[in-house]
């Protein structure tokens, strides 16, 4: 199984400034090839190749006096670019002709020198190395410091060094890492996401959602209101930008190392976690856009998934149609139109339920038959013999 690690990079200021090079160059390369098949189409011209678009747009550029400067970061960092928009062109013909899976993919646009978060890969040719004093070795760029959290299981296929809106660095590496299955583990359990708590599970367990946004709203509100402020094109403004840059960088961590925590706790503790399958796209239109947001279930959700395959454990969806709110987990039967504000609500067979729990609780019931299901196990109750006196049937009237 393929996996990402990420680390924080400490460059020097050199290696900034060479780090910068790397990241314009690779951008001008991009909109250079997406700009000639672009002029191709319009001109009814054909499909101008990989090998074609490398050496006009990397072999005679940099012998140009306008892109002469392109020599001066290592050319793998320019193939990558190319092999970028190629692989743009081919996820928007797939998503055209439906190979691809998901929301439709649009044409690929050109990349901005304003936008703040920039990135280049470096793939195995590049002979990029890690050193034996733990230091990152770039062509062209240097050793640069690298904060290790944990060994890399494996050699790294490539790196991608990423500088995010906050000014920060990264080394996102690729590397191989084996299954660690667990031990099997008797338990399994249901989930309900939602807002009032983050997760409540089919035991009871409710756990609250930390709305890591809105506990910072009031300092980002502030931080906001001195970025207006400031004149356009200034310092102050530069500043400014990257302190708001900086509190949202935060409130992204501290949720990505919430549902990291989460996520592992379930998978380590049960064989089956069972989720309901959210229209996350579709509810972040609605008035709860902000606090949906805030809570992450799509990255939460992917989480479970990818650590249920490294682990050997099972993460099944259930279908968004299933009204796990409105079915009693006791008798079955489907309540009417149950607006958000009924947390609890009794049942015509005496149960009284709490509408989350009560939906985890039925989510566990569907994933289980789903799984089984697919699985081929039986899920309609089995044929029975048939008693002596059901064995013919019934004389006619007539």
């Amino acid at each position: 199984m393929r996996l990402r690690h990420s680390f924080r990079l400490d460059p020097t200021l050199g290696q900034r400034i060479a780090l910068a090079k790397a990241f314009g160059c690779a951008r001008v390369v991009f909109n250079d090839a997406l700009a000639l098949r672009n002029h191709a189409h319009e001109h009814g011209l054909p499909f101008v190749t990989d090998t074609e678009l490398s050496v006009r747009v990397i072999t005679h550029a940099k012998k140009t006096p306008e892109r002469a400067w392109l020599a001066e970061v290592s050319a793998a960092v320019l193939q990558q670019a190319l092999a970028d928009c190629t692989t743009a062109f081919r996820n928007f013909f797939d998503s055209l002709t439906g190979r691809r899976k998901g929301p439709k993919v649009e044409l690929p646009r050109f990349r901005s020198r304003k936008d703040h978060r920039q990135a280049v890969r470096f793939t195995r040719n590049a002979r990029f190395c890690v050193t034996a004093t733990g230091r990152l070795r770039l062509p062209k760029i240097g050793d640069v410091a690298v904060r290790w959290s944990r060994p890399l299981p494996s050699e790294p296929s490539s790196v991608t060094v990423i500088k995010d809106s906050a000014g920060r660095y990264f080394a996102s590496f690729v590397v191989e890492v084996p299954g660690e299955p667990l031990p099997a583990a008797d338990a399994e359990t249901g989930i309900d996401l939602g807002l009032g708590h983050f997760a409540v599970l089919s035991d009871g367990t409710k756990i609250a959602s930390p709305r890591f946004l809105r506990r910072a709203e009031k300092k980002l509100k502030r931080l906001q209101r001195s970025l207006s402020k400031k004149e356009k094109g200034s310092r102050n403004r530069a500043k400014a930008r990257l302190a708001v840059a900086r509190e949202h960088a935060k409130v992204a961590d501290a949720r990505r190392e919430f549902h990291h925590r989460l996520s592992t706790r379930l998978i380590r503790e049960n064989q089956a976690v069972y989720v309901e399958d959210l229209a996350v796209k579709g509810l972040a239109r609605t008035r709860l856009a902000k606090s949906i947001h805030d809570a992450g279930w799509s990255a939460f959700v992917r989480m479970l998934e990818y650590k249920a395959n490294l682990y050997g454990r099972t993460v099944v969806k259930v279908s968004r149609w299933f009204p796990s709110s409105k079915l009693c987990s006791a008798c079955g039967t489907v309540q009417g139109a149950m607006p958000l504000h009924v947390r609890e609500w009794p049942c015509m067979c005496g149960a009284v339920h709490d509408r989350d729990v009560n939906a985890a609780i039925n989510i566990l019931a569907a994933g289980r038959a789903e799984r089984q299901n697919a699985c081929g196990g039986q899920v309609r109750p089995a044929s029975a013999r048939a008693l002596a006196d059901e064995t013919g049937s019934l004389g006619s009237a007539a």
